[in-house]
């Protein structure tokens, strides 16, 4: 089971700047959207989300290195800065893979109601969401046999 990591505001906001959904946010908004996020630190070989639970929300990956798997196939490697869970703050459709950590790492996650309390606020946090999504939606599909 995961278990709450340290990991200061202004850590978690220094690397909000990198998630392209969140690049358009000031200073200010960064910082009101990193007190929303949870830290939670997961083991080498834990699972981090399984296909088809329940989303929940966006992951980002704070330290550590995690793999997106569907069955055996590796889909990505994700490093400090890089995240996962986007469409769950969208809706609560099923996980489309298993997310596991290959080394002890710490992961913010910003739940669907928290996200969703702060895009009330910050509106323009949607527009780049939904530029992000479609860009990753593209580059999966260019990943798929014909």
């Amino acid at each position: 089971m995961p278990r709450s990591g340290e990991f200061s505001a202004s850590q978690v906001a220094e690397l909000l700047l990198n998630v392209l959904i969140f690049e358009s946010l000031t200073q200010r908004q960064l910082k009101k959207l990193s007190k929303s996020v949870e830290v939670l630190e997961f083991q080498a070989g834990e699972t981090i989300v399984k296909r088809g639970e329940e989303g929940g929300g966006l992951y980002l990956v704070l330290d550590g290195t995690a793999e997106v798997r569907r069955g055996s196939r590796i889909l990505a490697r994700l490093t400090v800065g890089q995240f996962f869970g986007e469409m769950s703050l969208f809706d609560s459709e099923g996980r489309s893979a298993d997310v596991v950590a290959v080394r002890p790492s710490r992961l913010a996650l910003l739940t669907r109601g928290k996200f969703w309390k702060f895009a009330d606020s910050e509106p323009s946090v949607l527009r780049n969401a939904l530029r992000e999504m479609a860009r990753r939606l593209r580059q999966t599909d260019l990943t798929l046999p014909e």
